[in-house]
Order: C-alpha cells, then structure tokens, then sequence
C-alpha cells in the first residue's frame, strides 16, 4: 500500500450524465454517519436511491427527497442502476471493503467513511481496485479538510521544519466501550440480521451488536484504535512524511482487553471459534503503541484525552478539532500567516478546503485525487 500515487483515470465524467449538470448519488448504509454523509452527498448532487438491511433507517433516510430517493435492501440492486453515478458508503466497518470494490466494478465513483480496511489484506484489496477501476474514491478522514483547517496547518508546520528535522507525534483517541454479557435475541422484523452480519462470524442477534455499539466488536470494527484513532493517526502520519509507506515497526506497550488479551489473540488467530465468545464487548479498551516510520520520525497511539501532539527540537504544537495551539503557532508573524495558508492550498493539491464532501465532487467532476485517497488512508488504519 506504499506505492507512489498513481493518476487517476481520465474516463467518462459522471458530473456530466445528469440533466442539470448534478451527479446522481445512492447512499448505501444510511444509520447515524451514513446519514450524515449521505445528507452531504444529496446537497450537491441528486440523491435517487439508499440502501439499508435496517428498513426503517432506510425509510427514515428518504424522506425529504419526497419520493425520488428509492429504498432497497440489498445494495446490489443500488448498483446494478445505470442513473447512479456515485454512491457513499456508511455501513458497518466490516462491510467498507466488500461494498466499495462492488461499487468500483460497477462503474461508481465511492465516498467510504473510515476507517475503509480492518485487514492489511482488505488494504491490499481495496488499493489494486482502486488502480484498476480509475475511479475517484475519497475516505471519509473529515480532518483533512475541515475545522477550519487546524489539522492541515499543523501538517504544514511539521512538514516545513519549523519544528524541527527529527519529530514525534502522540496521537491521542480515548478508550473504547466494555460491557456484557449481553442477552441474544430474535432480531427485529425490520432488520436482516444474516445480511447485516455478511462475511463476519454467523452469531445469533444482539441489539448491543448494532447502531453506534459494532464499534466495540472486533467481529465488525476494531474500537478506538480505528474509530478515533485513523483520524488523528493519519494526519500524524502526514505531519511525519509518513503517509506514503506507513510505518516500518510497531511495539505494543500495553493494552487492556476486557475478556482477556490471551483469549482474543487466540480468537483472533483463528485457534477459537468466535462463537465460544462471551456475547461482550471485546475490543481493547486501552492501548499503547508506538510506531517508527521509516523516516526515524516517531508516533505514539494511545488512549487518552483528544488530541494530537506533534514536536520536535524546536518547538511543540497541539492540535483536536477545537484548537491549534502551541509557541510555534503563537509566534507567527502576518507574513507568515499568509504563507501557512498559501502552504495549505498546496497540501490541498490545489482545491479550496473547507468540504471534505465537496472535495470528492470536484474531484469527480476533474478526475483528481482526493485529499484523502484510498493508498495513504491504508497506511494509517
């Protein structure tokens, strides 16, 4: 996944194929984020069809658009439509991969929410697709291009040497959820339970499985480490001149699992069934990591107060998604105002930022890549 950047394929312009000149758009997973980005995506474009194996979210979804937002089950049959030229995905983590590459196959341009992959092989997947299709695919790390642009000034000021040539970051993400044992039950009449679970584990329903809780299991997601810990992650490795290989070394501090780290190593390496699980959450609650880059730049990932923390011999900055803050930011003259936000457009590649949403447009209707393409993500999640 730490190839150079391949151009994008300057195929048939999809921003083109709709009457008044707007991408027709199909939001497949459309729960609490699926929502939020399909809402995004229908606000530039057309939205004319959702997915969901939960109806009612489904229903719920296309209510504004009055009739021209069609409802299906199975996603497939968002794809086969010849009028969708782009499609977000907001499902489950464990369904991102198998979703987007049929989406790509099917000549859709994708906007996936994060993180995209759970495997190093899902990463190898998703990134030959990509290659091969041409298709615009931008990943939902709002981070690079909203909040008033604090996480991209950072990157820009560790990338420029200000805070000196050798940096460390801590990227700083929370703990994650414990709890159960939970009861199964029969699943709701609204809801494919055998559709939602796909590829994962077959186990019978568990209403803390689904909604904001899958973020808990490491059957569908992997906790904080992917939920939180991409965002912060992936701009840490940015700032470090690190998002085109990843890092070379990770060590395990320490780490707390709520059902044992044994039990899940052997689970995890396939030595136990998941189905011998107690019905509880059981990712790691805490965690701490360290990463070497290639580069000798360092990032630790742990699980504490939001926010990352980048610094080197000359100074330290701190940056979450409500502040910038730190000496080297407090010493800046107009000049080099200006010159920070020239820098930015740059990271950019060119486009203004503001819309994470709005990149992937313009990016569809250009054949650019988006700020945050599939081959960086993979090496941050």
């Amino acid at each position: 996944a730490g190839a150079a950047l391949p151009h994008l394929w300057l195929g048939r312009s999809a921003w083109g194929e709709s009457p008044n000149e707007r991408l027709n758009v199909a939001s497949i997973g459309v729960g609490g984020r699926g929502t939020g980005i399909g809402r995004q995506a229908a606000s530039l474009g057309n939205m004319v069809a959702c997915a969901d194996v939960h109806r009612k979210n489904a229903e719920e979804f296309a209510k504004p658009y009055e009739g021209r937002c069609e409802i299906y089950t199975d996603y497939r049959k968002v794809l086969d439509r010849q009028d969708v030229d782009a499609v977000t995905i907001g499902t489950p983590d464990h369904w991102h991969v198998k979703i987007a590459i049929d989406a790509m196959k099917a000549g859709k341009d994708v906007y996936c929410e994060k993180p995209l992959t759970l495997t190093i092989e899902e990463s190898k997947l998703i990134c030959e697709a990509v290659r091969k299709s041409g298709k615009v695919f931008q990943v939902g790390t709002q981070q690079r291009s909203e909040f008033n642009s604090m996480f991209l000034k950072a990157v820009v000021l560790a990338r420029s040497g200000r805070l000196g040539k050798k940096l460390r970051a801590v990227s700083s993400v929370g703990q994650a959820t414990a709890g159960g044992p939970f009861p199964n039950s029969d699943p709701p009449e609204f809801l494919d339970w055998d559709f939602w679970l796909g590829q994962a584990p077959k186990v019978p329903f568990c209403e803390n499985r689904i909604g904001w809780n899958f973020r808990w299991w490491f059957e569908y997601s992997g906790g904080q480490v992917t939920d939180w810990g991409v965002h912060h992650t992936d701009i840490a490795l940015w700032a470090l001149s690190g998002e085109e290989t990843g890092p070379v070394q990770v060590t395990p501090v320490k780490s707390e699992f709520p059902l044992g780290r044994e039990l899940m190593l052997e689970t995890l390496l396939g030595k136990r069934p998941w189905q011998e699980l107690p019905v509880s959450y059981n990712v790691a609650k805490s965690f701490d990591c360290d990463m070497l880059l290639p580069n000798g730049n360092e990032v630790k990932l742990v699980s504490g107060n939001n926010e990352l923390i980048i610094e080197g011999e000359l100074g330290k900055i701190r940056v979450n998604r409500g502040s910038l803050t730190g000496k080297p930011i407090e010493d800046l003259s107009d000049a080099d105002k200006q010159w920070l936000d020239d820098e930015v457009r740059k990271l950019y590649r060119g486009k203004e930022p503001g819309s994470h949403m709005r990149n992937f447009f313009e990016c569809v209707k250009d054949r650019s890549l988006p700020v945050s393409d599939v081959y960086t993500h993979t090496n941050s999640v």
